[in-house]
This record gives structure tokens, sequence and C-alpha cells, in this order.
């Protein structure tokens, strides 16, 4: 039997219809004891460019509260105002921060959010 070379190889692979295909990789899986499941891996690197792009058409945004500034208890009332966190929970979110306050919310609510976070003495990031 005469080696084909790869051109060879694909003139076969686009003369077959896609359940020939389909058929001929299942068989060769077997034959060979392989997946063809390297193939997705290859694809894979496409997947960050995808990726940037949903960063620019973000639309779930979170608020992370970095410190509490000077006026801690004044940064608890907000907090406690932005969720339904009791008094102790918001007292630990706030002692604990870095800590999210809030977790994919539309643009315009993060900030307001870090606006009034940030008027009650806090440091925010919006992410």
């Amino acid at each position: 039997m005469a080696k084909l070379s790869q051109d060879d190889l694909l003139a076969q692979f686009e003369e077959m219809t896609l359940i020939e295909l389909s058929e001929f990789v299942k068989a060769f899986e077997e034959k060979f004891d392989v997946t063809a499941a390297a193939a997705v891996a290859v694809a894979g690197p496409g997947a960050p460019a995808a990726g940037a792009e949903a960063v620019e058409e973000q639309d779930e945004f979170d608020v992370i509260l970095e410190g509490a500034g000077d006026k801690k208890i004044q940064v608890i009332k907000v907090v406690r105002e932005l969720t339904s966190l009791g008094l102790k929970e918001a007292k630990d979110l706030v002692d604990g921060t870095p800590k999210p306050v809030l977790e994919k919310v539309a643009k315009e609510a993060a900030e307001k959010a870090a606006e009034s976070l940030k008027a009650a003495g806090a440091s925010v990031t919006v992410k």
C-alpha cells in the first residue's frame, strides 16, 4: 500500500459525509486507543480571546470593600442598607475586608453602591 500524503488524506476526508467522518474517527480511536479530545485542547487558546471580548461587554459587576477607613460604623450602616445582612454579619464583612459587598449587579447599581460606601469613608473597588 502506498503511503498517502497529508494533502491526499485531506482530499479523501473532504469527500466524506459527516456521518462517514464520524464513523472513521470512532474506528480510528478504537484502533489506536486514543481519543479525539486533544482536538478540543487545540481550540483552547482561542477561548481567552473570546473571554477578552466578553470583558469589554461586561454587564455584571462586583462591589468589593477594600477597607472601612476611619468611619467603620458608618460603613457598616451602608453595608446593611445595600444588603440584607444583619448587624453582626455586616460588621463581620467590614472587619474581614477585602470582601465583596454586592456580586453580579448592574453597572449603575455597582456605581451607586460604590459611591455610597466611599461617602461613608470606605475604600471600594468595582470589578
